[in-house]
């Protein structure tokens, strides 16, 4: 059973509806303010006076901050009311947003990002774990649906519309109305998300260190495999633009369109985590990855026909906004309460690592062989991670059974 909340009602009793919904538009807003600058990279770099790839390397500087600071600062702040913490990172991203609105000087714009990527990395160790503490089991799936939505509309609709912002009226005031959401939603949660009860109180404080923990093994096993999911993944969808353009011959007219498709598709397919999560959720991912592994071979063989690589692209974009949060519910299931924050902190780097990786791996194809082999660096290294699921979820069902 997971444990009760603050306010002393039990998780099981009923469902936080309101509260994880507020959740979901808190995931949709720090999302939207990750990925704004990408959208507005040209006009950001003027901004600042600096080159676009200058500009650029904000991505990375970003990304390693998450890499670097996620784990060990959710295990610092391990017992720190959750609430809190979500509202006072919030606040945070607010602020960095306002600092890259106010003071366009490329330090301080990389300050920003620092700043940012720490908070980023601290919001998904409390706010992926979050349903773990404030409902019942079965009720994960739900929860964990409700929270992917935020993240799947925030590439669909939140970064396409703070782009179209910052180029009708300018990117500063782009930046100034995500911050300024933020702070909306901030107010939003402060009221609405219940508060949880995070650590069990009959746990002593000087237990067994965290490394001992029996769910360390399967924690550590399903970081793996969404390393190695988005290290495929980024591999292919890094380069998905000149893949369409070059090899399937699609007008640069159709970019957005198709990218709308891909985003759309996934939106759709988070309808189907509850379904399949309150079955399995290993079985669930084993399947999802064939299907994945089936569309970028479909699109790499047969590029030529497009009709297949629209189709592709919906198959595609459902499986991989599937994929994440059946991950996060597997990662629920295995991670103990006094786990579960450091687990999704673990897991926040492992996705992060991967997507660099995935990256750098199709450019290196993409100078090699070009752009029409990414695909198939893509599917074989999703073989690769279908073995790691069928495999580990094998042998994390072994270690259950003793």
């Amino acid at each position: 059973m997971v444990s009760s909340s603050e306010s002393g009602v039990e998780p099981q009793e009923r469902f936080p509806l309101l509260g994880m919904l507020t959740l979901a538009a808190a995931i949709f807003a720090c999302l939207t303010s990750t990925f704004l600058p990408t959208g507005l990279l040209p006009e950001l770099a003027e901004g600042m006076g600096v080159s676009q790839a200058s500009t650029g390397l904000l991505v990375t500087v970003y990304s390693g901050a998450v890499v670097a600071t996620a784990a060990p600062l959710a295990a610092l702040t391990r017992r720190l009311p959750r609430k809190a913490l979500i509202v006072v990172v919030l606040i945070t991203f607010a602020a960095t947003n306002l600092m890259i609105a106010l003071i366009p000087t490329y330090p301080v714009v990389v300050i920003a990002r620092v700043l940012g990527g720490v908070a980023h990395g601290l919001f998904w160790a409390v706010a992926g774990a979050y349903p773990g503490h404030a409902v019942a089991p079965a009720q994960l799936p739900r929860a964990i649906s409700i929270m992917a939505i935020g993240s799947s509309l925030a590439l669909v609709l939140g970064v396409p519309a703070g782009t179209a912002l910052g180029h009708a009226l300018g990117w500063q005031l782009a930046f100034v109305a995500v911050a300024v959401t933020i702070v909306l939603l901030t107010i939003a949660v402060a009221l609405l998300l219940p508060s949880v009860r995070h650590i069990d109180p009959d746990v002593p404080r000087a237990s067994a260190p965290l490394r001992r923990d029996p769910g360390v093994p399967g924690v550590m096993l399903i970081c793996v495999i969404g390393a190695v999911l988005m290290v495929g993944h980024y591999t292919f969808y890094t380069f998905l633009v000149p893949f369409v353009t070059d090899v399937a011959g699609f007008e640069e007219g159709w970019v957005s369109t198709l990218l709308l498709v891909y985003g759309v598709a996934g939106a759709a397919g988070l309808l189907l985590v509850g379904a399949i999560g309150r079955r399995a959720p290993a079985g669930g991912i084993v399947w999802t990855v064939f299907i994945v592994l089936c569309t970028v071979v479909v699109m790499g063989v047969f590029p030529q026909w497009q009709v297949l690589v629209v189709g592709g692209l919906v198959l595609w974009g459902a499986a991989l906004s599937i994929l994440p949060a059946l991950l996060q519910l597997w990662l629920l299931q295995t991670a103990g309460p006094r786990l579960r924050d450091v687990a999704f902190a673990w897991f926040t780097t492992s996705f992060n690592v991967g997507i660099s990786a995935g990256a750098a791996i199709g450019a290196l194809v993409l100078g090699a062989y070009g752009v029409g082999a990414v695909p198939f660096a893509d599917a074989a290294i999703t073989v690769l991670c279908l073995a790691l699921v069928v495999t580990g979820s094998r042998m994390l069902t072994r270690r259950s059974a003793h």
